[in-house]
């Protein structure tokens, strides 16, 4: 593909040199260039990228997109070499990579869901109902990427890096795929790694305090910001009008909305809600009829979550009884995931890592549990500080007995992140003990445990291992338990 038509919508261009010689491929690591290949010079958190554009050169590349036009001036420009400014190299990568692979979005229905929790469950919930009905679904998002029930490998992170992204959608669309859900985080809103990307539906489930680092989002204004972008960027928004900001989304929305919720008048209604400790149900009006749904996940939080589903399901003409049966029949990897064993012990993993998240999962079993809720929690490294208090004191006050122990503690000394969790918990009333080692943790809960307790495994979820100074050691807590549970007399 000649350089012009790579660069194609990317109006604050200057170039020095040919623009219409032949790009065969688009990089913005130096490692991965080949011969007549576009770097695009990135400016990371940790790493820039116009650190590298000499050895970008040296391995082939032929075109040069940048930003920061003073880191030129100490490197030997050859004529060969097409050089490239523009303002923002994020954004540009991102439109660049929509033009050379053909823009796929445009391709297929693409739904986005966005939001502070819900996105994971929503997305495989919509593409659930969609397939039910005899779609062929793609998804992106934090547990996997598929195409159908292929799966094309683990996720780095909710949404990838724009290359990626576009590389996913161009197989895709070579598979043939009808739609494609993805969970859209604040993090690629910001960075404009969903840039060109044409959306027909997006999704708001709720904001509440999250992300809020020197990596992340500064405050909680940039990080609402952030997450309103996909609202200029769709055709169709369902929102959660029962959400504090929902309202604020509905005004503020560059496209057609319609709402879904609870306690507020909306397009979409559940009502006569019954909630136990392994699963919900209640009534929605399905096309032109009230019908009661029931779901596995227990929690108010998990009818939100299959309101937004549904909306998106019956504006597809997805049928009422397909939406019952599929819903009845849903289990999410890591959400409210209930771990069989020989002991039959109830032992539930939730990715619950937020103060609401964790309060949720934990209200949603206690009021249902006939023994003891004891949760095994902490929080993870490199993260907003702030928290870790506050989920304290909510595993303090909610839960009989709290286990504090690691998450991911990344390059944070994990004895430190749990001293911040402690100052939250130890002003409650809670009986807790901290374990460090989270296996120990683990398997401390196991053994105090009896048939009339529940047991959460919160933070990791669908997660296959812990995160500890940049290596991502094997950790699965399914097989954790069971290996824990076998071993025991």
């Amino acid at each position: 593909m000649k350089l012009s038509d790579v660069l194609n919508g990317i109006n604050d261009l200057k170039a020095k040199g040919n623009i219409d010689i032949e790009i065969k491929s688009i990089e913005s690591d130096s490692r991965k260039i080949t011969e007549n290949s576009l770097f695009v010079a990135i400016t990371g958190y940790d790493v820039d990228g116009h650190d590298y554009i000499e050895q970008a050169i040296n391995n082939g590349a032929t075109a040069i997109l940048v930003e920061n036009v003073n880191k030129l001036r100490n490197i030997n420009l050859p004529d060969n070499v097409t050089f490239i400014v523009t303002k923002d190299t994020r954004y540009a990568l991102a439109i660049s990579a929509c033009n050379f692979y053909g823009n796929p979005s445009r391709k297929f229905k693409l739904i986005g869901v966005t939001g502070t929790k819900g996105k994971t469950t929503t997305t495989y919930m919509i593409k659930t109902l969609l397939e039910a009905q005899g779609k062929k679904v793609g998804l992106i998002g934090t547990i996997e990427n598929y195409i159908g029930e292929d799966s094309l490998g683990e996720s780095d992170r909710t949404t990838p890096e724009s290359l990626e992204l576009q590389k996913i959608f161009a197989k895709m669309v070579e598979e043939k795929v009808e739609y494609v859900v993805m969970e859209v985080s604040s993090q690629a809103l910001k960075l404009n790694r969903v840039a060109g990307s044409q959306f027909d539906i997006g999704v708001y489930t709720n904001f509440s305090k999250e992300h809020i680092s020197k990596k992340e989002h500064s405050d909680m204004e940039d990080y609402f910001n952030s997450k309103m972008k996909l609202f200029s960027m769709c055709n169709m928004a369902f929102i959660n009008i029962d959400d504090f900001r929902g309202a604020r989304v509905k005004k503020e929305a560059k496209c057609q909305v319609k709402t879904y919720g609870i306690d507020n008048s909306c397009d979409l209604l559940a009502k006569d809600i019954t909630i136990t400790n392994i699963g919900v149900d209640f009534k929605a009006k399905l096309v032109d009829r009230n019908e009661r749904i029931k779901v596995d996940i227990p929690g108010r939080f998990s009818v939100y979550n299959s309101l937004a589903a549904i909306s998106v399901a019956l504006y597809y003409g997805v049928s009422p009884e397909i939406i019952k049966t599929a819903l009845e029949n849903i289990k999410i990897p890591g959400r409210s995931e209930l771990v069989p064993n020989k002991k039959e012990l109830n032992i539930m993993i939730d990715y619950a890592h937020s103060p609401e998240s964790l309060e949720n999962i934990l209200q949603a079993v206690k009021t249902y549990t006939k023994g003891r809720l004891i949760v095994v929690f902490g929080c993870g490294g490199d993260r907003d500080t702030s928290k870790r208090p506050i989920m304290g004191e909510i595993a303090g006050r909610i839960a009989d007995y709290s286990i504090v122990t690691s998450d991911n503690p990344r390059t944070e000394d994990p004895e430190k992140i749990i001293n911040d969790i402690e100052a939250g918990i130890s002003k409650t009333k809670g009986k807790y003990e901290i374990i460090v080692d989270r296996k120990q943790a683990i398997e401390k809960a196991i053994k105090m445990a009896n048939k009339r307790d529940i047991i959460i495994l919160a933070g990791k979820g669908h997660e296959p291992y812990q995160e500890i100074n940049k290596v991502k050691y094997p950790f699965d807590e399914r097989v954790i338990v069971k290996e824990i549970i076998n071993n025991m007399k």
